[in-house]
């Protein structure tokens, strides 16, 4: 009886980290190139009160054992990177990638991140930046005199925009793209970024529209993939999974409370 006291909290303890997980989805529903995650569990150790297949007489063995659970736990969040709906922005600096891929970025630190965000600015230096300043790599400086209405960015990566001077479109630079084996080992770090670990395994890189990369969408922002239907339903069966935990706790106690009145 007390066993099942612990067990209720374990599983009280793993629909709160569901909570979590939901309320984190919904609060980025408008979060450019954010990814949702899913909260997945395993159950704990059994106690093994009879074995099966033990010897029940001379000729007979035991069907079934007879194993008690002890609850729950959180296995993983993983991280669904299925395809954002794309928006018109209208906005020159803005790169969608529709498809498989993520832009690298350089950190203060001098490491590696990776992003979706495509909503780039161009600082003072003329160079392609995230919204905080980092820049992208490879890095992308666009030429004095340059008119930034003219800025273009094809499907395959290529940057060309327009100088004062000159009649034909220039070459600025090649936007690349970057995958993993295993994307959903990234470790997010806030600001719209991942960085690489040994569960991912080691960048891709790779032009944008070939060998299996998405294209690099102009003017475009891949927004949150997150459904708010989907999400609240989630909420909702989070919701009654931990209320039915609370029941088994509160009679597991109404239990305790009959055996200890048995003696007055």
């Amino acid at each position: 009886m007390v066993r099942s006291l612990w067990t209720a909290a374990t599983g009280m303890n793993g629909q709160q980290a569901n909570i979590d997980t939901v309320a984190n989805n919904l609060s980025n529903v408008n979060t450019t190139g954010f990814k949702k995650q899913r909260t997945e569990f395993e159950d704990l150790i059994y106690q093994t009160v009879k074995t099966a297949g033990t010897p029940a007489t001379e000729d007979t063995i035991t069907p079934v054992g007879v194993q008690m659970g002890h609850g729950t736990r959180v296995a993983s969040t993983l991280r669904m990177f299925d395809q954002g709906s794309l928006q018109n922005t209208g906005n020159t600096s803005d790169i969608a990638i529709q498809g498989e891929g993520f832009f690298r970025v350089l950190q203060y630190d001098g490491t590696y991140a990776y992003t979706r965000d495509g909503s780039f600015k161009i600082d003072a230096a003329r160079q392609l930046v995230t919204s905080n300043g980092l820049k992208v790599l490879p890095e992308i400086t666009f030429p004095e005199g340059y008119r930034q209405d003219t800025v273009n960015v094809s499907q395959d990566g290529r940057v060309t925009v327009r100088v004062a001077d000159l009649d034909d479109p220039v070459d600025v630079g090649q936007v690349e793209l970057y995958r993993f084996e295993n994307p959903a080992g990234l470790s997010a770090v806030g600001d719209n970024l991942y960085r690489q670990t040994p569960a991912s395994g080691n960048s891709i890189a790779g032009r944008p529209g070939f060998e299996g990369f998405g294209k690099t969408i102009h003017k475009f922002l891949e927004m949150s993939n997150v459904s708010t239907v989907s999400e609240m339903v989630n909420m909702i069966v989070a919701q009654r999974a931990y209320e039915f935990n609370s029941k088994a706790i509160q009679t597991s106690d109404n239990m305790l409370q009959t055996a200890a009145s048995l003696k007055r």
